[in-house]
């Protein structure tokens, strides 16, 4: 009385259980390649790569000015302040504001790993409902203000007085030299 379905191979692997390991490691391979395009098409199309990042040339913007540059479809204020304006940013007693930061903690260090204290880079939107506010000593404290609801933001991008909830926002920037730095 034999059973067919009984292994008598002593625990080692039949030509029945190769099979099956191959069978499914060529189904695992075939749904890997069924499913790569699709992966694939999910990633950044090349214009959106692109504008992922920009490049500013510092040295193109004079002390007591600031410019705006387009960054991912959003106006990005770029401030070069003047030694009085970081002197008013840093005489601040944080615990006085809204949304406390230090100076310091709305700038990102050099190469050398030295603050560069004279540039103030952030998105130029109002957080309280995305206005731009206006620029080059606007407002009670020499910094911003959004017309729009009347929030007033310091030398540092603090806000200080008005609606909007939050300081401006500093984006993620890394300095490439002394004088440019690629923002996103």
């Amino acid at each position: 009385m034999t059973d067919a379905s009984i292994d008598t191979h002593d625990g080692e692997p039949s030509r029945r259980d190769f099979i099956h390991i191959a069978t499914g490691a060529f189904a695992a391979v075939g749904a890997g390649l069924v499913a790569w395009p699709f992966i694939v098409q999910m990633n950044p199309a090349a214009d959106t790569l692109a504008l992922a990042s920009t490049e500013v040339d510092l040295s193109l913007v004079d002390e007591g000015s600031e410019i705006t540059i387009i960054w991912r479809g959003r106006p990005v204020f770029v401030r070069h302040r003047t030694g009085e304006e970081i002197a008013e940013a840093e005489a601040v007693d944080i615990s006085t504001l809204r949304d406390p930061q230090t100076d310091d903690e709305r700038l990102v260090p050099g190469p050398d790993g030295e603050y560069r204290r004279q540039y103030l880079i952030m998105l130029a939107t109002c957080t309280h409902l995305g206005c731009v506010p206006l620029g080059d000593g606007a407002g009670d404290y020499g910094g911003w203000f959004c017309p729009c609801h009347g929030s007033h933001y310091d030398t540092s991008g603090r806000i200080r007085r008005g609606p909007a909830p939050l300081n401006l926002i500093v984006p993620e920037y890394t300095y490439l030299d002394d004088s440019r730095v690629r923002i996103g």
